[in-house]
């Protein structure tokens, strides 16, 4: 069987419902999303890995070992942001006790990692390994390499995830500030592979109702207007995922879904398998 991405989540970092909000985005009765992530899979070695250790790590987890059963063989990590890393502590001795797992990271996040508590502990006691370095070989099928994106980055670095399976290829980069900030053109990184899960955390200006620049993150609709000239083959490999709980492409019924898939792109939906 080919290895696989398997979506465990698609929510910004404070999940939605998001506590504290009492809005009608997360008062009205509906789904629950979980925070971005994704794991990734080779069923014929049974190993597994995750994209991003989330505050909803042991949920995720679950579900991971109810769709393809196995070991957890690393994490790699985009970012020192809540959403994205304080998962970890699920790790440590007091919980799963994992002895050297593999967190595949970049210089400033591993330098954060080692002199910060109580991610500090897990290094010292050997409950992880940093594995630092831009490029990773997975498995035998499996390779992964890191391309640094433009973020608020008080900790560390940001980075998106480029999956290399034996023969399709994906891109996780669930935050960047703007695609005009970044030195790569976003077109030209999807022509590089076969399916990619982007920022969507805003649909729109206004969304939060204040200052959205201390949040900068590309809005859906100008990403939908930037990629419009695309041939549908490139389109359709766009998934917007990291949506904050404000979004209305969170329900699938609203005009903003609608006109998302109109555009020949796809919001993220937990549970989607796409193979490599």
């Amino acid at each position: 069987m080919p290895p696989f991405l398997l979506v465990l989540g698609v929510a910004q970092d404070g999940g939605h419902p998001q506590p504290g909000c009492t809005r009608p985005c997360c008062a009205t009765p509906g789904p629950r999303h979980l925070q971005a992530s994704l794991a990734l899979v080779d069923p014929d070695t049974r190993q597994r890995w995750i994209l991003d250790a989330t505050p909803a790590l042991p949920e995720q987890l679950a579900r991971l070992d109810d769709a393809a059963p196995g070991t957890l063989d690393g994490i790699l990590l985009t970012h020192a942001h809540m959403g994205h890393y304080t998962g970890l502590l699920w790790l440590g001795r007091e919980v799963m006790a994992t002895h050297g797992l593999p967190l595949y990271v970049l210089p400033r996040l591993a330098t954060f990692l080692r002199t910060n508590g109580p991610w500090s502990q897990l290094v010292s006691l050997g409950n992880v390994t940093l594995q630092v370095g831009a490029a990773a070989q997975l498995g035998p099928r499996l390779r992964a390499r890191a391309l640094q994106v433009p973020h608020r980055d008080e900790y560390s670095e940001t980075v998106a995830w480029h999956i290399q399976g034996p023969t399709r290829s994906a891109l996780y980069l669930p935050d960047i500030d703007a695609w005009e900030s970044w030195d790569l053109r976003l077109e030209d990184v999807l022509a590089g592979v076969d399916a990619a899960w982007i920022d969507g955390t805003f649909w729109a200006d206004g969304e939060l109702g204040r200052d959205m620049a201390e949040v900068p993150h590309p809005r859906i609709r100008d990403t939908l207007a930037r990629l419009a000239a695309l041939p549908a083959s490139e389109r359709q490999k766009v998934r917007f995922t990291h949506l904050n709980h404000t979004n209305p492409v969170l329900d699938p019924t609203s005009p903003e879904a609608r006109a998302v898939v109109a555009a020949g792109m796809s919001v993220a939906w937990e549970g989607e398998r796409f193979e490599l």
